[in-house]
């Protein structure tokens, strides 16, 4: 029906005046409304339209994109390329045509808007005395049945917004939210440390809730590989990181014969294990098919293989093939037999239902029997290969806890925390190689044990000892207990527990005096002495034997371990003398020097075995301290080197001539004899050991510390509570000496003797029927003369 046009002219004589300017406005705003609302319907196709041409623009040239990459994917599928090529053209002519539709869609949707006509709308009823001509007023008017323009333009408004800017906006979000796949290799994943000693034997291996060690994909064995793709997803290397066919077999299964089944591919078990959340839903599964999708646009398949290998949890503590390796069968993923392979193909799928360990180990051999067949199947072996992996014997790992050394073990461990961190050691995948010598540690160990145990009549509880190499200050063996594993704190490291050293401390005080003015040959009368002591009781040494020897040099003093000469030697240097000696040579618990007086030679001062070997360390080498070391080196499991060990760091923290003297007085077991006996278990025959003894009061704590210049053994046995032992435990005799022999015997076993070299500023001649050594310019002038009487004095 055309427009028309409308004229009414009547007016209204006797209508009040403000009806004039009620009607007057009413009209103005439906004469203008028709003219906003084109105008807005024009305004609103203007910007469809011009929305629409950019995206065509923008659908072009994601179009250009998205052929090339097709290209670039298909290359690698020559059978179904030209099917491929095929099916992208059809695609694309679809894809541009809804593209070229949706551009001319605002010029249609314009052309579909009602032409309209100019109509007159009446005049309001005026009075005439105030009108006396009315003007025509035209107005735009619609067709009857077309659609308000206002509503049309809302409505393409709306859709264009949900479709074009709504939808992508939220997508563009929830991908946003997603983690980002090239987090598969670029996060920290927590990888097991390992700990092993000096020649490459694994000592221990540190770990949170994950025992994983990465291997490369090169390392692998080709049917290790071959057995995880047959039964996990035998189309790996042909979709784009999800499968249709796999999914709707999964649905089909689940919804229809109420069978759950997975349908996720390699790359959807790998994003679902490090990036995801382990729960069942819609939701996970949409972000798996996604970060699958966009995961396989970044890595090879055999950068996801490799990932898949080494990040999937195999049951238990082990993730990752190499720690599942290790864990069932004790060996290296290199090493593993196809029997084997296809066992642990079968575990990720259900790692518990599986476990060799579990209520039901029958069913991992039925899962392994699967993964055989698939295997044939898929041509990656015959029917003959299986059937002999089948019948192949398999043999499982116990499950125990597996660590050598423990003690020394577990204070290497206590280093590199401190230096990098628990985090770092837990889980950065550390191989440390340690100072340690296994096949050293654990015949110290066995000697210890079995000792301590037969010493249990004379109420040892425990022993503890170390070996060193004072040269390079390699720590050869750390035995902290009888027994790491022993409830009565086994796991307690006594190598590092504070005890009273006994008279094995004194060769600090004589170091100390061969320094200020005595010699080896100086002699000191062995008598009864009482020092005062302001405000407390006078302090009065006695000897081990609780007898007076008389007129005594030092030498003999020191190998026959008196207790008086000694106490008098200190008092002469004075004690701040004798504790700056001891830091020097190595003892770091002596901090309060208030707390020390005379009794500190006997042993009032509390040390650690650690520090002790530090000490005769010094000895050993010539004068020369050298820090006691327990790391070679430290990687990660890359390769890259955090630490290595430089040449040692000595320090000339004693003269060596006065080294020397010392090492020569406790060599000479002749000079012991007195105290000792000539056959003692301080002798190592046919060798040179310089050895010292200590037993502290109420026999407490009891030493033996031995060494050659390539060689330092410490032991001490005692009980953890300071609970004393057997009163007839003889030092020299039972308690530490044997174990110190049966040590230094084996140790030194097959070796050359290594006499101590006598260094060039040192002299030697007779002195009171024995030959004896000087620092030069300190001999007695004219030799040494007749020896005093050794008869006992009464007097200081």
């Amino acid at each position: 029906m055309p427009p028309r046009k409308q004229t009414d002219t009547t007016t209204k004589k006797t209508e009040p005046e403000f009806i004039f300017a009620l009607w007057s406005a009413v009209i103005f705003f439906l004469a203008r409304i028709g003219d906003i609302t084109i105008i807005i319907t024009k305004g609103i196709l203007f910007v469809l339209k011009l929305a629409f041409s950019i995206i065509k623009n923008l659908a072009e040239a994601i179009g250009t994109v998205i052929e090339d990459w097709l290209k670039q994917s298909t290359t690698a599928l020559v059978k179904s390329r030209s099917l491929l090529q095929f099916s992208f053209i059809q695609l694309r002519l679809i894809f541009f045509r809804t593209i070229n539709f949706l551009s001319l869609l605002p010029q249609r949707l314009a052309n579909q808007i009602p032409q309209v006509t100019k109509i007159h709308l009446p005049h309001p009823p005026i009075l005439k005395s105030k009108l006396t001509k009315i003007k025509t007023k035209t107005v735009y008017r619609r067709h009857r049945f077309a659609p308000p323009p206002l509503i049309l333009g809302m409505v393409i408004g709306a859709l264009v917004t949900l479709i074009f800017v709504f939808i992508p906006y939220n997508f563009y979000l929830y991908i946003k939210l997603l983690p980002n796949p090239r987090l598969l290799s670029q996060r920290v994943i927590p990888v097991t440390t390992q700990i092993f000693d000096r020649s490459g034997n694994l000592l221990y291996e540190i770990h949170g809730d994950e025992d994983r060690k990465p291997v490369p994909l090169v390392q692998i064995p080709k049917f290790v590989k071959q057995a995880t793709i047959a039964i996990e997803d035998r189309n790996f290397y042909f979709h784009p990181g999800f499968s249709l066919t796999s999914i709707a077999r999964a649905a089909r299964e689940t919804f229809i014969n109420h069978n759950t089944q997975g349908g996720s591919t390699i790359t959807q078990q790998l994003i679902k294990n490090a990036l995801l959340t382990p729960e069942v839903s819609f939701q996970r599964k949409l972000k798996e098919l996604i970060l699958a999708f966009w995961a396989e646009r970044i890595y090879s398949k055999d950068q996801i293989l490799e990932m898949y290998l080494n990040q999937v949890p195999y049951g238990g503590i082990a993730w990752g093939i190499e720690a599942a390796a290790e864990t069932y069968f004790g060996k290296k993923v290199a090493d593993l037999t196809l029997a084997e392979a296809a066992y642990l193909a079968g575990l990720p799928a259900a790692p518990t239902l599986y476990s060799p360990y579990g209520t039901r180990p029958e069913l991992a051999q039925v899962r392994q029997r699967e993964v055989l067949a698939r295997m044939v199947d898929e041509d990656y072996i015959t029917q003959t290969d299986a059937t002999a992996a089948l019948s192949a014997p398999i043999q499982f790992r116990p499950q125990v806890t597996n660590i050598k050394a423990p003690h020394f073990v577990m204070y290497v461990r206590d280093l590199i925390t401190k230096q990098f961190g628990s985090r770092i050691v837990d889980q950065g995948g550390l191989r440390i190689t340690t100072t340690l010598d296994l096949p050293t540690q654990e015949k110290v160990q066995e000697i210890v044990t079995n000792n301590v145990n037969d010493l249990a009549k004379l109420r040892v509880g425990n022993g503890a000892a170390i070996v060193t190499d004072p040269k390079t200050g390699d720590i050869l063996a750390m035995v902290g207990s009888k027994d790491y594993f022993s409830s009565q704190d086994g796991n307690v490291n006594v190598v590092l527990s504070e005890r009273q050293p006994g008279s094995s401390i004194k060769v600090v005080n004589y170091a100390a005096g061969l320094q200020n003015g005595l010699t080896a040959a100086s002699v000191i009368d062995d008598a009864p002495i009482s020092f005062p002591n302001p405000g407390q009781a006078a302090y009065t040494p006695v000897n081990y034997d609780s007898k007076f020897h008389g007129l005594v040099t030092i030498r003999s003093a020191l190998a026959n371990s008196y207790n008086i000469p000694a106490v008098k030697v200190l008092n002469r240097i004075g004690v701040p003398t004798m504790i700056t000696a001891g830091r020097a040579m190595g003892i770091s618990t002596w901090e309060d020097d208030s707390r020390f007086g005379l009794a500190l030679t006997l042993g009032g001062g509390e040390v650690t075995l650690l520090d002790m070997a530090k000490v005769y360390g010094v000895l050993a080498n010539s004068g020369k301290r050298t820090e006691l070391e327990s790391i070679l080196k430290i990687t990660d499991y890359t390769g890259r080197v955090y630490y290595e060990k430089d040449n040692p760091k000595t320090t000339q923290t004693l003269p060596a001539e006065i080294a020397f003297i010392l090492s020569s007085i406790l060599s000479d077991n002749r000079a012991r004899t007195p105290a000792f006996g000539p056959n003692s278990a301080l002798v190592i025959p046919g060798k040179t050991v310089a050895v010292k003894t200590g037993t502290t009061n109420d026999k407490r704590d009891n030493w033996t510390l031995g060494y050659t210049p390539s060689l330092v053994v410490g032991v001490w046995v005692g009980n953890n509570d300071n609970s004393p032992m057997d009163q007839y435990l003889t030092s020299g005799v039972t308690g530490a000496a044997p174990i110190w022999n049966q040590i230094m015997q084996g140790l030194l076993q097959d070796k050359a003797d290594q006499p101590f070299t006598q260094p060039p500023n040192v002299v030697s001649l007779p002195c009171f029927g024995i030959t004896e050594y000087f620092v030069r310019g300190t001999e007695p002038k004219g030799g040494c003369g007749t020896f005093p009487s050794p008869r006992p004095s009464l007097s200081p």
